[in-house]
């Protein structure tokens, strides 16, 4: 499969527009918040936090939101992924090759705007992005599996702003302190 530029930006223009009109608490996480933050990177997948509410706001909100996307909705896979304690769904496009992993979260989204190809949304914060990683890190158990994500704390934490002292509060409560500070020395 070519990985076509127009169609990938297209495809995520797409998912702003049904987020956007759903009202949801979104925001995108991954290899998208990644470019953003630190270093571009190409990837056929959108990763993407949104904020679940009652049983009724998955209903009329959410599943709404992914059909309206584009997206090949299974409800029951939804509901299931979100009373396992995984809560990450992975859908694909109708018609494009291309996926979204949506990983539901109980508390408000921490986020901040941004723009991608010219599209107004939301990326996870820098710091919450760095906690993922890093919790990503300390469950990996092949350390070579890891390098990429130790390559994007090092450069969200080269090219953007960053509260540390956040980060190692989480770290803290994530046990991943010992791995941030090898990577932030």
């Amino acid at each position: 499969m070519q990985w076509n530029l127009e169609a990938y930006y297209a495809f995520v223009k797409k998912l702003v527009d049904a987020f956007e009109s759903s009202r949801l608490d979104y925001a995108f996480t991954g290899a998208l918040a990644v470019s953003f933050y630190g270093v571009p990177r190409t990837t056929t997948d959108v990763d993407i936090l949104i904020m679940i509410g009652d049983q009724a706001q998955l209903k009329d909100k959410i599943t709404s939101a992914l059909s309206k996307a584009g997206l090949i909705v299974n409800e029951q896979k939804i509901l299931d992924a979100i009373v396992s304690g995984y809560k990450i769904v992975n859908l694909r496009d109708k018609t494009l090759p291309y996926s979204v992993d949506v990983i539901f979260s109980d508390v408000k989204v921490q986020k901040k705007p941004g723009k991608i190809n010219g599209v107004n949304t939301f990326f996870q914060s820098p710091e919450g992005l760095i906690a993922a990683k890093l919790r990503m890190i300390k469950a990996t158990m092949a350390p070579e599996r890891s390098i990429k994500d130790k390559e994007d704390i090092k450069a969200i934490l080269a090219f953007t702003k960053v509260n540390v002292a956040e980060v190692k509060k989480q770290a803290r409560q994530d046990n991943t302190l010992e791995i941030f500070k090898a990577l932030n020395h």
